[in-house]
C-alpha cells in the first residue's frame, strides 16, 4: 500500500477455519480467542507453585512478542494490527475469484481443503452428541479464525466477532486495489464458508447479517 494511503482506525478484528481438529472433549464455551485453545505446556515453577505454559519455549515466547510489537508500532498509512496479513491474503484470494467469477468455486475448494478436519469432527459429534464440538472446531481450535477474529467471544451454542476486514477495504478501494465491499465479502465469503463447514459436520448453523459496529454472530440450530 502507498504512503498516500490515509491513516485510518482500525477494524476491532474474521472468518475462516483451519488448524488443529478438536479433540472429543472440546474446549469450553466463553472462553475468547487463543488462551481456549488447547492445554498449557508441562513446566512448573518451584518457587511459586505455577506454570506459565511457556516452559522450555521462552524463546519462541520472546519472537512471537517481538513480532506483535514490530506490527502494532506500524501505524503509517494506518494502524496495522495483528491480523493485517491473514486479511490481506483473504482478501486478495477473494478479489482474484470475483474478478474471474470462481466464487463459488474458491469456497468450494475451501471447503474441500478442510475436509480431514471437518470429517474427524464429525464422527466426533456423532459419538458423543455434543453439537458444540463443531463451533469449538470453527473458532477456537483454529488459528485461521481466532487470529483473524481478533475479539472473537462466546458461549455455550453461540459465537460472537467484529467483521475484520473493514479497515483493510477502505485502504485498498481507496488506491484500487480492491473493489470488493463489507456485505459483499459477508455474502460471499463469510456466510458460505462457515455454513459449508458446519454442513460437513453434520449440524446447523446461522450466521447473522453484519450487525451494529460490524458484529457477527454465529449460532447453532436446533
Amino acid at each position: 500500500m502507498s504512503e498516500a494511503q490515509r491513516p485510518v482506525a482500525a477494524s476491532a478484528a474474521p472468518a475462516g477455519a483451519g488448524g488443529r481438529p478438536v479433540g472429543a472433549g472440546g474446549s469450553p464455551p466463553g472462553v475468547s480467542g487463543p488462551a481456549s485453545v488447547g492445554a498449557p505446556a508441562s513446566g512448573h515453577n518451584a518457587m511459586t507453585g505455577t506454570s506459565s505454559g511457556f516452559e522450555g519455549r521462552e524463546e519462541l515466547l520472546g519472537k512471537a512478542m517481538a513480532l506483535a510489537i514490530r506490527t502494532l508500532k506500524d501505524t503509517v498509512p494506518y494502524q496495522h494490527e495483528m491480523n493485517d496479513a491473514l486479511v490481506k491474503v483473504h482478501l486478495m484470494a477473494l478479489q482474484f475469484a470475483k474478478n474471474k467469477g470462481l466464487v463459488a468455486d474458491l469456497v468450494a475448494h475451501d471447503i474441500k481443503t478442510m475436509q480431514p478436519m471437518l470429517q474427524r469432527v464429525k464422527g466426533i459429534i456423532e459419538k458423543t452428541g455434543d453439537k458444540e464440538n463443531a463451533l469449538v472446531a470453527m473458532f477456537e481450535r483454529t488459528a485461521c479464525l481466532y487470529q483473524l477474529c481478533l475479539d472473537l467471544s462466546g458461549s455455550a451454542g453461540r459465537r460472537e466477532f467484529t467483521f475484520p476486514f473493514t479497515t483493510v477495504l477502505t485502504i485498498g478501494r481507496r488506491i484500487g486495489q480492491f473493489d470488493l465491499d463489507d456485505s459483499e465479502v459477508h455474502e460471499l465469503w463469510i456466510k458460505p464458508r462457515l455454513r459449508g463447514y458446519a454442513e460437513v459436520m453434520g449440524v446447523k448453523i446461522d450466521v447473522s447479517d453484519l450487525g451494529p459496529n460490524g458484529k457477527v454472530v454465529v449460532s447453532l440450530v436446533d
